[in-house]
């Protein structure tokens, strides 16, 4: 019985230390700068003193991260109990909705990821705002109730602006798919977009001048 007791004891000291050490060093790889050594559909390599960083991220960064060129990016570290996966993104905002989103039962950050690559952090913003959930659906791994799940706890946690509010999710994302199709990247889409008068807010509109700012 004492025996019992003992591995019972053990394997509580176990987990807890586990979960202790997951907090630490979650928060202990905020940035990382270096060299893009390698990208794929799935990951970056990035190289920093000579160790080659695996780091997962949105399609946009994959897509502008060129190999050799320099590189910056935020990060957040997952530890699960086989693995410690790094996930980098260009801007605070974008990392810091990534973990609202993985803060949310039944969403893990593959799937963070893929929310952050159907449109832009604040036309999601403003989808979740308005209940609008049509195209967070068609995400893989998100249901109907996990898109009501988010709408529900981030609503509140979220800020938009009038002027943003003008233009729907849907809109967004026809001009960036009207901009790709033009043959710009998704990246140079979104900037291009983030840059014409809000007032602005036809998708064939929005499309033209954001092809005059492409177009400088």
């Amino acid at each position: 019985m004492t025996e019992l007791y003992i591995n019972i004891f053990i394997n509580v000291l176990q987990q807890f230390l586990f979960f202790a050490f997951r907090s630490i060093i979650s928060y202990m790889i905020a940035k990382i700068e270096g060299i893009v050594w390698d990208t794929n559909n799935k990951f970056l390599t990035v190289g920093v003193g000579g160790i080659g960083f695996k780091v997962f991220a949105t399609a946009e960064t994959k897509e502008v991260a060129q190999k050799g060129n320099k590189i910056s990016l935020f990060t957040h570290l997952v530890v699960r109990e086989d693995a410690l996966d790094l996930y980098g993104f260009f801007t605070e905002e974008e990392l810091q909705f990534f973990e609202m989103l993985i803060s949310i039962s039944g969403i893990g950050p593959k799937t963070a990821l893929n929310v952050l690559n159907i449109s832009s952090v604040t036309a999601l913003k403003r989808a979740i705002s308005t209940g609008d959930t049509s195209h967070l659906t068609k995400v893989s791994g998100i249901g109907k109730k996990i898109a009501e799940k988010m709408v529900l706890e981030l609503k509140d946690k979220i800020n938009i602006t009038s002027d943003e509010n003008d233009i729907t999710f849907r809109d967004e994302i026809d001009a960036v798919e009207g901009l790709k199709a033009l043959g710009y990247t998704q990246k140079d889409a979104r900037d291009a977009l983030s840059n014409i008068d809000r007032k602005i807010t036809k998708t064939g509109e929005r499309i033209k001048a954001a092809l005059k700012i492409l177009g400088k």
